[in-house]
């Protein structure tokens, strides 16, 4: 990301996403977003809406399913 595309943080702790940045995402007012811990930064992304996620694990397999805990 270009340097321009900075922000800051105000005295009532809100921050303002620059315009390129909400434009190339295409996000919306209103829109939700999970904050991710990552090192010493901070990771945005944007909370899913339920239709977003509709078919996403239409291929899944119920039967014989491996979690992390039986990987070799």
């Amino acid at each position: 990301m270009p340097p321009k595309d900075t922000a800051k943080l105000s005295s009532k702790f809100q921050i303002s996403i620059p315009k390129s940045v909400r434009a190339t995402r295409h996000w919306q007012a209103g829109q939700v977003f999970a904050f991710v811990p990552k090192g010493e930064g901070m990771l945005l992304m944007p909370v899913p809406k339920r239709e977003e996620l509709s078919g996403l694990a239409r291929e899944a397999r119920s039967k014989d399913y491996r979690d992390r805990t039986d990987r070799v």
